[in-house]
C-alpha cells in the first residue's frame, strides 16, 4: 500500500515510522499464534504411587565356622566335628539334606610367605560354610533365634543374618502399575478441577522402577523378612 503513495509527499521520518507501525502490527499477529499453540498444548504432569506390603518367600542362611591349630589334622578334626554338629543341628531344625549345601573348605598356613611374620600366631586356620536355601522363610527366622545351641556345642560360628528375598514381583506387578496409574489420574483430575480446565487424554506415560524395601527404613532390606514394594508411575494429561 506504502509503494502507491507519492513519498515525496511524506516527511522521511513520518514514512519510517509508519513502516514501523506495520512491523509492529504484524509482530503482534505473530505474537497472538504463539499464545494460542501454547493454549491449545496445556498439559499436566503428575506422579502416581502404590505401595505394597510383602513377606519374603525365599530364605539363604549360612553358617560359618572355623578351627585353628598348630596342627593341620587336630584342626582338620575339629572342623569335621563342628560339620558334624551343624548338620545335626539342621536336620533337628527341619530341613531337609536337599536345602543344605557343604561349602569348600578354606585352609590358611599363616607361616606361608605372603603372610608376613606372624610371629605368635596359630598356623593353620580352617574354615568351613553350610548354606541353607528354602522357601519357608519363618523356620529360617526360628533358626536364626535357636543358634546360640550350636555355641553351646562349642561350634565357633560367624554369625551372619539370614537373607531373605521376595521372588513374586511379577505377580503384583500388573495391578500395581494400575494403582500407580490411577493415583496419577487422582491428582490430575483434582489440578483440572482446581485450573477450570476439563482432563482431557494420556499424551505421555512413564514407569519408574520397582523397588523393594524394608518394611521399616530403620532395617536393611536384605536382612528384612517383611518388604515392601514401591513404583512410581509419571504421567502426562492434556488439559483441553
Amino acid at each position: 500500500m506504502l509503494d502507491k503513495i507519492d513519498k515525496t509527499l511524506i516527511p522521511p521520518t513520518l514514512f519510517g515510522g509508519l513502516i514501523a507501525i506495520g512491523l509492529i502490527g504484524a509482530g503482534a499477529f505473530i505474537g497472538s499464534g504463539v499464545v494460542n499453540a501454547q493454549v491449545g498444548n496445556r498439559q499436566v504432569t503428575v506422579r502416581g504411587v502404590a505401595e505394597r506390603n510383602v513377606v519374603a518367600d525365599l530364605a539363604v542362611l549360612t553358617l560359618s565356622f572355623k578351627a585353628a591349630n598348630d596342627d593341620l589334622p587336630v584342626a582338620q578334626a575339629q572342623i569335621d566335628r563342628d560339620l558334624a554338629l551343624v548338620r545335626a543341628f539342621l536336620t533337628r531344625q527341619g530341613y531337609p539334606a536337599e536345602h543344605i549345601t557343604i561349602g569348600r573348605l578354606q585352609v590358611t598356613d599363616t607361616r606361608a610367605r605372603e603372610y608376613g611374620s606372624t610371629d605368635n600366631v596359630v598356623r593353620y586356620i580352617l574354615s568351613q560354610g553350610v548354606t541353607v536355601r528354602t522357601t519357608d522363610v519363618q523356620r529360617v527366622a526360628q533358626t536364626e533365634r535357636a543358634l546360640n545351641d550350636l555355641v553351646r556345642e562349642g561350634v565357633q560360628l560367624d554369625f551372619a543374618a539370614p537373607t531373605y528375598v521376595f521372588t513374586k514381583l511379577n505377580e503384583v506387578r500388573p495391578s500395581m502399575i494400575a494403582e500407580a496409574t490411577a493415583s496419577a489420574r487422582s491428582g490430575a483430575e483434582q489440578f483440572a478441577k482446581d485450573s477450570g480446565a476439563p482432563l482431557g487424554p494420556i499424551r505421555q506415560a512413564t514407569q519408574g522402577s520397582f523397588e523393594i524395601l524394608a518394611r521399616e527404613d530403620i532395617d536393611s532390606e536384605s536382612t528384612s523378612l517383611d518388604k515392601r514394594v514401591r513404583v512410581v508411575a509419571t504421567v502426562s494429561y492434556q488439559l483441553r
